[in-house]
């Protein structure tokens, strides 16, 4: 049990600052600066006020973020535990993963969230978005889950 929980950390903080740091470069490269990405990521669960919320908006933003991270780091370890496959392909199922969770986060969790704006697919910055979520997030959670939950 100790090496899941480890794995969940680690894969799901590892996972999280690497989704997050594409996010600010992509975001940066728009104009957009770091606290008010955080603000975005916030206003899932406060709306529009998040973007009035200045530092502790942003601050809430890196919580939900990296809570997110951890709860679907959870998720990927569960499945692993069930279905010895995935946890023996980290380098199939870490990016598999990813396409999971990039688009149950834009068909579901946004949607139901109080996210102010419409989700869109807007090209080319959907696709670069769903490589970080297969690489930079779902790759480093199978990776940790494969290097610290013992094979049987």
């Amino acid at each position: 049990m100790q090496g899941r929980i480890k794995a969940i950390l680690i894969g799901g903080m590892l996972g999280g600052a690497f989704d997050l740091a594409f996010a600010l470069v992509s975001a940066a490269s728009n104009g957009i600066a770091p606290a008010r990405l955080l603000q975005i990521v916030a206003s899932g669960a406060f709306g529009k006020a998040a973007m009035d919320m200045g530092a502790a908006g942003a601050a809430s933003g890196a919580l939900f973020h990296f809570g997110l991270s951890l709860l679907w780091a959870a998720l990927f370890a569960v499945i692993a535990a069930r279905f010895s496959a995935v946890s023996a392909k980290p380098w199939l199922s870490g990016p598999v993963f990813g396409v999971i969770v990039f688009f149950a986060m834009r068909l579901v969790v946004l949607p139901l969230s109080a996210y102010p704006n419409p989700v869109r697919f807007a090209m080319p910055g959907a696709f670069y978005d769903l490589l970080s979520h297969m690489f930079l997030f779902g790759l480093p959670i199978a990776l940790a889950n494969r290097a610290f939950v013992s094979r049987r």
